[in-house]
């Protein structure tokens, strides 16, 4: 039986790099179908084996092609994985380029001292290469864990004024991204609707570019606060409740660290802050900023993680949470706590799909629990 050759071009969309070479040495029909243009718009390439770098060798000149590249950089302590990164990026930045999209990746252990600078150079060669015609639509650098520079993300804002969504909250220990820099990437991108940041790059000055009459619905605001936010105003219920009134559709979802001093939480939180994904990553007691998160957050809440400490006081504001939340579809909670309050989420959580909850101590990692 004979496939179309479009429809065997969906098919081998879905192969990894190295699954499309060897599907190219079946036959001269499939070697040709190999290079149709929609087998490449969205391609992965994991920079990881010989096998995968054979694959590159043979479709190298096919990568233009590429709308959304992902790479994923695997045990970082190998160099060849580096280089070949290096060389996808590259092969990325030469002749005519028409990315979309880009999301870089990186799995395993670090080499001592290692600062990606070899990765974020390949990255500003692409972003710099002005025979292209690159104008990309989205870029997630945040499993990308390299401290990122003004001048990359203001390269990434000049050359895509057409930037939809953008994820710089790669959770490195430093931020380097100053608020201006954000400020004149809202600027030159009108388009953009999807932000993650530092909480230490923003401020009410930053942030007032959304409150334009101009401005496109802005739908999504990710927040990474780390201990560097001790030192920064936080922004005001009052301007969020503006910016809440200026895009209805606005979702927070905020990371707050444990190393950002406790006392700090209930003031970067704030009531009118639209939140719906919320992980406080702590090894202190919450229950104040349980009750907080139930009285405010209740009915725009979707996913709740918790690093804390047992107490019955806890089982007590989860038990209370759990009625307070019927769009809540995940709640993560790593410490033990009693069996009321699982009965709570399942009975009173409609949405709910999956959970850690644990009655009794396990081995770590503790794994999620995936209703069906």
């Amino acid at each position: 039986m004979e496939f179309p050759e479009e429809v065997l071009a969906h098919i081998f969309s879905y192969l990894s790099l190295w699954d499309r070479y060897s599907s190219s040495l079946v036959c001269r029909a499939w070697a040709e179908t190999m290079t149709h243009p929609s087998v490449w718009y969205y391609t992965e390439v994991r920079c990881e084996s010989g096998a995968e770098n054979c694959g590159l060798q043979r479709f190298c000149q096919l990568l233009n092609m590429v709308k959304h590249l992902k790479i994923i950089v695997c045990q970082l302590k190998e160099v060849a994985s580096r280089d070949m990164a290096v060389r996808v990026l590259n092969l990325a930045a030469d002749g005519d380029n028409r990315l979309r999209k880009l999301c870089i990746s990186c799995t395993g252990d670090f080499p001592l001292f290692y600062s990606g600078e070899d990765i974020l150079r390949s990255i500003e060669a692409v972003l710099l290469n002005e025979t292209s015609g690159l104008s990309l639509r989205e870029v997630d650098f945040r499993e990308m864990p390299f401290t990122l520079s003004d001048q990359l993300i203001r390269n990434v804002a000049h050359r895509s004024p057409e930037l939809r969504k953008l994820y710089i909250n790669n959770q490195t220990l430093v931020c380097n991204v100053a608020s201006d820099t954000i400020q004149e990437v809202l600027a030159s991108c009108p388009q953009l609707s999807v932000l993650g940041v530092f909480y230490a790059s923003l401020s009410e000055k930053v942030l007032s570019e959304l409150l334009s009459p101009q401005r496109a619905p802005f739908q999504l605001l990710e927040l990474f606060c780390e201990r560097s936010d001790k030192y920064v105003p936080c922004i005001s219920n009052e301007f969020w409740g503006g910016l809440r009134k200026r895009h209805p559709s606005l979702a927070v979802n905020i990371i707050l660290n444990h190393t950002l001093p406790a006392r700090k939480f209930l003031k970067i939180l704030q009531p009118d802050m639209p939140v719906r994904e919320l992980e406080l990553i702590t090894y202190t007691y919450l229950v104040g900023e349980i009750q907080f998160v139930t009285t405010n957050y209740g009915p725009s809440l979707e996913k709740l993680v918790l690093q804390t400490t047992s107490s019955a006081e806890l089982d007590s504001a989860l038990v209370d949470l759990a009625t307070c939340c019927p769009r809540l579809r995940e709640i993560h909670c790593y410490c033990v706590v009693s069996l009321p309050v699982v009965q709570a989420f399942l009975s009173r959580c409609p949405l709910l799909w999956r959970y850690t909850l644990k009655t009794r101590k396990e081995p770590h990692p503790w794994t999620c629990t995936v209703l069906k």
